[in-house]
């Protein structure tokens, strides 16, 4: 059960006052001395004992990229490495896995023949060479070299740490020299291994690159053979200018038919119409005014008639003269109109012929149309062919570039790992460290004690202050007693009546004035004092307080309840022939069982024949009756009763007192006891005046400070001693 401080170690501020762990650290000195002691000296025996480590270091620079001799477009086949933060951080992690692993370790093993070192696989101790031999076949080298190897970054630049702790100090600077050599050769390896791995696989891949060049070029020349197309491009721009050429033709051909038609159609119109006047606007034509015969009879008939209107201006209109010019003017307006009939023929006679020169210039186009669309399939498909050409001799010509690049980068034996400091013997171990294995030893069993001796505090369920008795168990504190000397000769029952100027005989008086004060208006007269098991004191604090008592002028009688393991008698030398029992049965009177003391104005009743039956007795009417008649003749009477947690006779008698005070032991009653002995009494309603705590070791108690400081302040320190 863990236990936190106490109100009593909590100071104002609401944290652990420091005084309570002074108090542990001199109550405990003891046990943290002989924790301290046994760690302080284990960490030294065991820092001196162990074997010495030595350690060696050496300083590389690990550059993301190999130095570069070579055209920049030459590049090898690992070289595949970012300049940004992360991805350096990952290659520089991935190189301090390489030196850590198990191929660099195997390098250095069979280099330095470890495998077959007893030193470094630690057997040198064991003689027998066959023993040693049967070893040596279950060790593993790389795997104990690979333990002794760390890798550490030195910050902010491109350096590294490889590190190697050993027994020897030379040696260790051998095997951190070793493991870096080791890792530039196993680099140098992975990078030939992928340049030979990539230069084999080129070189089957050109191979089959060219064959595929060389057949792509064959059926490129053979579609050409068959296809008849050596020169498609020069076809292709011929049949694509008489393709022109041919739609230019029938365009204009097409535009000459419509406007052919427009002819013959306008003048036909003018043809059907009757009127000569209308006949002679035909003449506004285009074919018209290209026809000179019809211009001259249009002009004869323009004449003939201006003479016909001059005429019949001037004759009847059956005068000779009239009729002749107007047979005249007919003749001439039907020649004029047998000439532009002739016209309309001529150009009837060119539509059709132009309408057959467009059908022809359209079968023609047609022709040559088509003739473009196979030139252009053929195009198509030549064009694949030359596609699957150039990319065949595309391919074959990077990997045959590449191929020269990889052999070329190869023959140049090129590292990014660079030794900057070689590893030297050190000749100072870096372990054991026996200065701080012996401070933490110091340190550790200083803590170690402390923290124990504090863990016992915790841990301590026994009642042993105030608080605990005020907090734990709700009782009033009336005081405590200290431990009282074992001196010959005197027993401690009657010590505060024979050292009345001791610090336990205050603290007696003490509690005698707490007891008074809790019940001012009523002074108690029947006063019960009872534990919550046996060897705590009680019987002793019931006499040392009766004796304070009866010192302050009272009549006091201490009556002894106790009728199982009586020892009021014993204290005062008395007999107990005659007692409590006696008088409960009516046997004698009670001035026989009244017995006086050597202190003034104090008496005691012992308890008298043990009886079979206590409690009954103790519940009888003629206890009460001799409570009654006790009180008639003392001022005070107080019962000295046994432990509650034993029997009843304890709950039985707080039922007829007027006040019940519970006595403790410091550091040995048990907090739970205690506090069943509580809840019995109050489950009765006995009247709780408060506990006492007895047999307080001022030397070791966690109130030993202030108890002091109280003796101290009303004794001297020689009165105290002589207590």
């Amino acid at each position: 059960m863990s236990v936190s401080p106490t109100s009593a170690d909590v100071v104002s501020g609401g944290g652990i006052d420091p005084r309570f762990y002074l108090r542990v650290l001199l109550r405990r000195k003891w046990l943290i001395l002989l924790v301290f002691a046994v760690v302080l000296g284990g960490a030294t025996l065991y820092t001196t004992r162990q074997p010495r480590v030595y350690a060696a270091q050496i300083s590389l620079i690990i550059d993301s990229k190999e130095p570069r001799f070579l055209d920049t477009q030459i590049q090898d086949v690992n070289s595949d490495t970012g300049s940004y933060y992360w991805a350096n951080k990952e290659y520089l992690e991935t190189q301090y896995r390489i030196i850590q692993s198990r191929a660099v370790s195997q390098r250095v093993v069979e280099r330095l023949g470890l495998a077959s070192d007893p030193d470094f696989l630690g057997l040198t101790k064991v003689t027998d060479e066959k023993r040693r031999a049967e070893l040596m076949e279950h060790r593993d080298p790389v795997a104990m070299l690979q333990a002794k190897i760390k890798v550490e970054p030195v910050k902010d630049s491109r350096v590294s740490l490889i590190k190697i702790e050993d027994s020897e100090p030379n040696r260790a600077a051998l095997l951190a020299n070793e493991v870096a050599q080791a890792y530039a050769d196993e680099v140098m390896s992975q990078k030939l291994k992928l340049t030979e791995n990539a230069s084999k696989w080129l070189d089957e891949r050109r191979d089959s690159l060219s064959d595929a060049a060389r057949t792509s070029e064959m059926a490129l020349y053979t579609f050409r053979k068959q296809q008849d197309i050596l020169a498609l491009d020069d076809r292709s721009s011929m049949v694509s200018l008489k393709l022109q050429e041919t739609n230019k033709a029938l365009t204009e051909s097409q535009l000459r038919i419509a406007g052919l038609r427009a002819r013959v159609a306008a003048i036909r119109s003018v043809q059907a119409n009757q009127g000569v006047e209308d006949r002679l606007w035909a003449e506004a034509l285009p074919a018209a005014r290209e026809n000179l015969t019809l211009g001259k009879l249009k002009d004869r008939v323009f004449l003939l008639r201006n003479e016909v209107t001059d005429l019949q201006s001037r004759y009847l209109d059956d005068h000779p003269k009239l009729l002749e010019a107007r047979e005249k003017l007919a003749a001439g307006e039907k020649e004029f109109a047998r000439e532009l009939s002739n016209i309309v023929i001529s150009s009837e006679a060119e539509l059709k012929e132009a309408t057959e020169k467009e059908r022809i210039l359209g079968g023609m186009f047609e022709v040559a149309k088509g003739e473009a669309f196979e030139l252009e399939k053929k195009k198509v498909e030549l064009d694949k062919y030359k596609q699957d050409t150039d990319n065949a001799k595309r391919q074959y010509d990077s990997v045959y570039k590449r191929l020269k690049d990889i052999e070329l980068s190869g023959l140049l034996r090129t590292s990014n790992v660079r030794v900057l400091d070689s590893a030297r013997p050190m000749m100072a171990p870096i372990r054991p460290n026996v200065p701080q294995g012996v401070l933490m030893g110091l340190v550790g069993g200083l803590v170690m004690g402390l923290a124990l001796a504090l863990l016992l505090e915790f841990l301590d369920s026994s009642i042993s202050s105030q608080s605990d008795i005020e907090e734990r168990l709700g009782l009033t504190f009336l005081g405590f007693v200290p431990t009282i000397p074992e001196t010959a000769g005197s027993s401690p029952d009657l010590h505060i009546h024979r050292e009345p100027k001791s610090l336990i005989a205050e603290c007696m008086r003490a509690i005698r004035t707490n007891v008074l004060f809790m019940s001012p208006d009523k002074p108690f007269k029947r006063m019960l004092v009872t534990s919550s098991g046996p060897q705590e004191g009680k019987s002793t604090t019931t006499i040392n307080l009766g004796i304070a008592m009866a010192q302050s002028g009272n009549r006091v009688l201490i009556v002894d309840t106790d009728m199982r393991r009586p020892r009021v008698h014993k204290a005062f030398g008395v007999p107990n022939d005659v007692g409590v029992s006696s008088l409960i049965l009516g046997e004698q009177s009670i001035d026989d069982a009244i017995k006086s003391t050597e202190v003034p104005g104090l008496f005691v009743m012992p308890c008298g024949p043990i009886p079979p039956n206590p409690a009954e007795l103790l519940h009888t009417k003629a206890f009460a009756e001799l409570l009654t008649k006790l009180g008639e003749r003392f001022d005070r009477i107080i019962l000295d009763s046994p432990p509650v947690g034993a029997v009843a006779d304890a709950v039985v008698l707080a039922t007829q007192v007027d006040g019940v005070v519970v006595v403790l032991k410091a550091g040995k009653t048990n907090r739970d006891v205690a506090l069943r002995t509580v809840r019995a009494l109050r489950d009765v309603k006995a009247p709780l005046y408060g506990a006492v705590l007895n047999d307080v070791d001022l030397e070791r108690s966690k109130y030993g400070d202030y108890y002091y400081g109280y003796s101290y302040r009303y004794y001297g320190e020689g009165e105290k001693k002589g207590a």
